[in-house]
């Protein structure tokens, strides 16, 4: 990876870390390239069962950078080319749990960004908000989606529609953070929940579950079509070696060698 972004993968969990710390980590095309990289290949790598992404330095991220000549709100040259959600794939489309840990200010896309992952842990006392309506332009990466999705139709509409800016804290109450700590605890608390993951979760039973979640919001699953998919992904891994290996490692009391790769082994969720 570019210096823009690094990964640093140990005991089953990849560290993302958004690497400009000099700019406050502010989002570049380039950034955005790599990151969506890095995603792909963790996905793709069995070794790999959890997901963090951090900022280096005092922040996650600060937004778009607006340190050169163009500004990144002026008119594309080619619209065909321009994406308003530049991470491709996003954090909740891959297989793997992935944290986001919020070690410091997350604002605009360096929000909307986290608002694709699955867990987020923040700094208390950082600044967070989705300011693009405060910039001429509008919220982006699906944030009109996962924010509603998240907390409520009425947090989302006040956030996107205000533009405000708010602490972890208040993040934490409003429904768009899982936990609030102090900045220093942030990135290990998420590595720690990260690393408890990887040594104790099945890869296929995380994958399906996760899917199954996302799959429920995008879709607006009836609770009955849920219960039909739970019905049948439970008929996939009943049964199976990790199954059987799950209930031994619990009654030897030790930590589980599961065996499913999703590379070999995985399957597409079937319609409800």
């Amino acid at each position: 990876m570019s210096a823009d972004v690094t990964v640093d993968s140990n005991a089953g969990v990849a560290v993302l870390t958004l690497n400009r710390p000099e700019h406050l980590n502010a989002y570049t095309a380039d950034m955005g390239r790599l990151l969506s990289q890095a995603y792909r290949e963790c996905d793709a790598d069995d070794d790999v069962r959890a997901i963090v992404v951090t900022g280096a330095g005092s922040a996650f991220c600060v937004g778009a950078d607006f340190s050169g000549n163009i500004s990144p709100f002026e008119a594309p040259a080619d619209d065909s080319t321009f994406s308003a959600s530049p991470i491709d794939p996003a954090a909740f489309e891959l297989r793997k749990p992935v944290i986001a840990a919020l070690n410091g200010h997350a604002i605009g896309i360096g929000l909307t960004i986290a608002l694709q992952a699955d867990i987020r842990i923040a700094a208390e006392d950082a600044k967070y908000g989705v300011v693009q309506v405060r910039r001429g332009v509008i919220p982006d990466c699906m944030s009109h989606w996962t924010l509603a999705h998240l907390a409520t139709l009425g947090v989302a509409a006040e956030v996107l529609l205000t533009g405000r800016t708010f602490t972890g804290a208040e993040a934490v109450a409003l429904g768009i953070a899982n936990r609030a700590l102090p900045a220093e605890r942030v990135l290990d608390q998420a590595v720690e929940m990260a690393r408890d993951t990887a040594a104790h979760v099945a890869p296929m039973s995380a994958a399906l579950c996760k899917r199954l979640l996302w799959d429920s919001a995008i879709n607006n699953y009836t609770p009955r079509q849920v219960a039909s998919l739970e019905t049948q992904l439970h008929h996939r891994v009943m049964g199976t070696a990790d199954a059987r290996e799950g209930v031994s490692a619990f009654l030897d009391r030790r930590p589980p060698r599961f065996s499913s790769r999703l590379s070999a082994d995985w399957t597409e969720l079937p319609e409800p």
